[in-house]
């Protein structure tokens, strides 16, 4: 848990966020971690494209009562983290909230890395994602044509961490659990924007 001084300063943060406007290129909503409100540029469209297919493929495969969504950001107050991902599979009754989504409702989280801030998707929220409980992490990057599943939430000296996990390249087939995602069908980023 995070300790009471930063309890202190996410809740500020948090209060700031909820009447912040970011001004444009950003996009309309800001994370906060580690102490910390990062704003992003809006997403281009083949990010949006990547995060739609990817939802299309998903929604047809999972059991009733659990959705595939583009919108959505979860909270864990007490680790100071509030997110977005581009991609959640939950069960729909976790978004029946006038508040953000709970992360540990989360069956798996995707994130398309966008090219303006990579390190986001490959150094925090994975340092952050096992944390916040969500078993399945996904890593899509346009930029090169690679995935990357993690899962398998262990403990590296206390610390949850993913244990396993398996790169893939666009055109593989990706499973996660139970559904598979055709990274075949994800767009790539063009020259000028990686």
């Amino acid at each position: 848990m995070a300790t009471p001084p930063q309890q202190e300063i996410y809740k500020h943060l948090r209060a700031f966020a909820e009447h912040f406007t970011p001004p444009p290129p950003f996009s309309p909503h800001v994370e906060i971690s580690d102490g910390q409100i990062i704003m992003m540029m809006s997403p281009a469209g083949r990010h949006g494209l990547a995060a739609l297919r990817i939802e299309r493929q998903l929604q047809p495969q999972l059991p009733d009562g659990i959705v595939a969504t583009t919108s959505g950001d979860i909270e864990e107050a007490g680790l100071g983290q509030l997110r977005r991902p581009d991609v959640i599979v939950l069960p729909e009754a976790a978004m029946d909230t006038d508040s953000a989504i709970s992360p540990r409702a989360l069956l798996a989280a995707v994130e398309i890395v966008s090219p303006s801030n990579p390190e986001n998707d490959y150094e925090s929220k994975l340092h952050h994602y096992p944390r916040l409980g969500i078993p399945h992490y996904l890593i899509v990057d346009p930029r090169d044509g690679t995935c990357v599943h993690r899962w398998a939430i262990g403990s590296r000296e206390g610390i949850p961490v993913y244990e396993a996990r398996v790169p893939y390249v666009f055109g593989d087939k990706m499973p996660i659990g139970e559904w598979g995602i055709d990274t075949g069908e994800l767009p790539r980023y063009s020259q000028d924007a990686r």
